[in-house]
């Protein structure tokens, strides 16, 4: 018999890989979504969908929605895919686990952050004091409600919680870069809630991913971004699997130690011109290149979920597995398309990186047996583009 497991929210960027993860390792695979969305993921012959109320409508009619779900289903696990669902799972256990008052669901597993957790995994003030005392090089950051921003700018301004209940929706503000004081109170303003300001920094996004178990922390495996969606500032479109750098493996594991983390988790980096790699957030869900992860064999979704279910399971990790870069089309596309909108000489050797696809490339939510997922999930990422653009 398969043990069912709820997953969410549907459209999240990990969420396609992350439940095929699963249900390869063996699992019936449940999955949250907006009510009134059209998730790619419907298309999966893997997964069935459920709705919920939106949480940037009504977060407490969301947590409800999804306790009622989990009464009805009973499922073993539940997995938080993106921040929304990390709040909401964490919510959910607070809330209703064994509780008479609202209905009980019982036991609540989440393969996911709650309380402590859940709290820094959403906290980047938090994450930033942790990767500090772990050795990370952190940038030079203050929390707006302090006073001066530090140093000289440029700085980015950004939310300090990566999302934040207000009466009784959810937020998740955009980072405003900012290049004087003005600007950056202005910004501040405009965010409304708690607040860091930091030196803006350039370099290639890295990250590093692993799994924390009661015995430590396991299965490291690292990535570098080639390409962003935006050439500007935005999300990867293609990425390429590295080496785990030896001067991180420490820093990681105490700051995995330290907070007293179980579970899957991805620390994001900025590795700069200089050399210098700083630590720029905590990710403790699936992230946006999982695709990467899993061509190579690290499971981790199923992994999160087996080691949730049992604190004495240990993974099978991949051994010496070649190099691999993996690519998300839509994004791809909308790259190429702002690069050649801009103009000027990188044009032509964008677009042959672009349009050729090599032996050790990849795509994101690629499977021949389910070619309709593969598709919905490009055009949804061109139309909201589209959109973007057309209400900017």
């Amino acid at each position: 018999m398969r043990l069912p497991v709820l997953i969410g929210f549907a459209d999240a960027l990990a969420a396609i890989e992350s439940a095929w993860s699963l249900a390869d390792d063996g699992f019936e695979v449940y999955a949250f979504a907006r009510r009134g969305s059209r998730p790619a993921l419907a298309r999966s012959k893997d997964v069935r969908i459920v709705s919920v109320t939106p949480p940037e409508q009504d977060a407490h009619r969301s947590v409800a929605d999804l306790a009622a779900t989990m009464r009805d289903m009973s499922p073993a696990a539940l997995l938080p895919l993106d921040d929304h669902a990390v709040w909401l799972c964490d919510r959910v256990s607070r809330e209703y686990s064994s509780s008479t008052e609202k209905g009980d669901v019982g036991q609540i597993i989440v393969a996911g952050p709650v309380g402590r957790s859940a709290l820094l995994a959403l906290d980047k003030r938090q994450q930033l004091l942790r990767a500090e005392e772990a050795g990370f090089a952190v940038p030079a950051s203050r929390d707006a409600a302090s006073g001066q921003p530090p140093g000289t700018g440029p700085w980015m301004v950004k939310s300090a919680l990566a999302v934040e209940l207000r009466g009784r929706k959810l937020h998740r503000p955009a980072g405003i870069v900012a290049s004087s004081h003005g600007q950056v109170r202005d910004a501040v303003t405009a965010m409304g809630g708690p607040t860091l300001v930091q030196h803006l920094l350039t370099g290639t996004g890295e990250g590093v991913f692993g799994l924390a178990t009661a015995s430590g922390t396991i299965a490291l495996s690292a990535h570098r971004r080639i390409r962003m969606m935006n050439p500007r500032g935005s999300g990867s479109s293609a990425c390429h699997s590295i080496p785990v750098p030896e001067a991180l493996v420490q820093p990681v594991r105490d700051f995995i130690a330290g907070s007293g983390w179980r579970g899957l988790f991805m620390i994001e980096l900025l590795h700069d011109e200089k050399g210098q790699r700083w630590f720029m957030e905590l990710n403790g869900r699936p992230w946006g290149s999982m695709a990467l992860a899993c061509r190579r064999g690290f499971a981790y979704p199923a992994w999160a979920v087996r080691t949730a279910l049992d604190s004495s399971f240990v993974p099978a990790e991949p051994g010496d597995v070649p190099q691999v870069t993996a690519r998300h089309l839509g994004r791809e596309i909308v790259h190429l398309g702002a690069v050649m909108a801009r103009g000027g000489a990188p044009r032509l050797a964008t677009a042959r990186h672009v349009l050729t696809l090599r032996r050790d490339e990849c795509w994101y939510n690629w499977r021949s047996d389910q070619i309709g997922v593969f598709a919905t999930d490009t055009w949804a990422t061109l139309r909201s583009q589209m959109r973007r653009r057309q209400s900017a």
